[in-house]
C-alpha cells in the first residue's frame, strides 16, 4: 500500500504535550508541530501540563500516538539522580511529570512515539538513563549545539546507523540538522539504541528495537522546515504511519471485543 494512499485512510489522532510560561500561567506550543503532524496526515490533539496520572490516561486513552516536543526548560536532575550544575537552566516541574506520566501511558501500551530534543531527552530519563546537563562545560571538544537565528538552517551533520529506521528513511549514512540545544544524553536508558551522533560524539537520535512498537527520538528539530527538508517530512511521514497502523489495530480489537458481546 502507498504512503499516499494510507495517508487518505485514518487520520490517527496524535496527542503533543504543551509547555508553561510561569511568568502568565500560560499553556502554549509552537505551531510547527501541529502542521508537521497535520500535513503528513495526522490531527494533532494538544495535551495540556495536568500532571495527574487520571487525567493523562484518560487522554492517552484516545489518542493514536504521542509526539514529545521540545521544551525551554530543562529536566530536573533530580529525576536521573544528579545534583544541579551551574549551567542548568530552568526547570518546569508541570512539564517533567507531564512528559513523564505520558511515556509511562507509551510504554504500558506500546503506542507510537517520535520525541525531539527535550522530548528525546525525557523518553532517556524514563528509561532509566542519564543526561549531560550542560555540553559547553561537560563535554570535551564540543561543536556549538546551540546555533541561534535563523533556527531552520542546518548548522552541521550528522551521522547515521546504516541499518537503523532513520538511516533507512535518508538513504545514506549522514545527513544535515539544525542545532539548538545545551543538554543531551549522557547515558542511553533502557530498551534505546542510538541511531546518530554529532561530530563530536554527542548522541543525536535514538530508536526502540523492539518490534512491538514504534519509538523514535531526535535531538533537532525537524518541525523546523519541514516543509523543505526532505528528512524532516520523511520522520513525521513514518511516525504518521506507525500511528495509522496502531489506530486500525486498536479498531480491530474493540470490533472484535464487541462482537463478543
Amino acid at each position: 500500500m502507498s504512503l499516499t494512499h494510507m495517508k487518505e485512510q485514518i487520520r490517527p489522532r496524535i496527542g503533543i504535550t504543551m509547555r508553561i510560561e510561569l511568568e502568565t500561567n500560560r499553556f502554549y506550543l509552537a505551531r510547527y508541530y501541529s502542521e508537521a503532524v497535520e500535513a503528513a496526515g495526522g490531527l494533532p490533539v494538544h495535551i495540556p501540563l495536568i500532571p495527574r496520572p487520571d487525567f493523562i490516561r484518560g487522554v492517552i486513552s484516545n489518542l493514536d500516538g504521542v509526539l514529545l516536543p521540545g521544551s525551554d526548560s530543562d529536566m530536573d536532575p533530580q529525576r536521573y539522580g544528579q545534583e544541579p550544575h551551574p549551567q542548568l537552566g530552568h526547570v518546569h516541574p508541570e512539564k517533567d511529570e507531564t512528559d513523564l506520566l505520558t511515556l509511562a501511558e507509551i510504554e504500558s501500551r506500546a503506542m507510537p512515539l517520535f520525541a525531539i530534543c527535550f522530548g528525546v531527552q525525557a523518553l532517556n530519563v524514563s528509561r532509566g538513563g542519564t543526561l549531560i546537563q550542560d555540553i559547553v562545560s561537560q563535554h570535551p571538544n564540543a561543536i556549538k549545539h546551540e546555533q541561534g537565528a535563523p533556527r531552520d538552517r542546518h548548522s552541521h551533520r550528522v551521522r547515521l546507523l546504516e541499518d537503523s529506521i532513520i538511516g533507512q528513511l535518508a538513504g545514506s549514512d549522514s545527513a544535515p540538522d539544525n542545532s539548538h540545544h545545551h543538554q543531551a544524553i549522557e547515558t542511553l536508558g533502557r530498551e534505546l539504541v542510538a541511531t546518530a551522533w554529532a561530530p563530536d560524539g554527542i548522541v543525536e537520535a535514538v530508536e526502540d528495537p523492539r518490534g512491538d512498537r514504534f519509538g523514535m527520538g531526535v535531538q533537532w528539530h525537524p518541525e523546523l522546515g519541514w516543509e523543505h527538508d526532505q528528512l524532516s517530512q520523511a520522520l513525521f511521514d513514518r511516525f504518521i504511519v506507525e500511528a495509522r497502523v496502531y489506530a486500525e489495530r486498536q479498531n480491530r480489537v474493540r470490533e472484535v471485543a464487541s462482537a463478543g458481546n
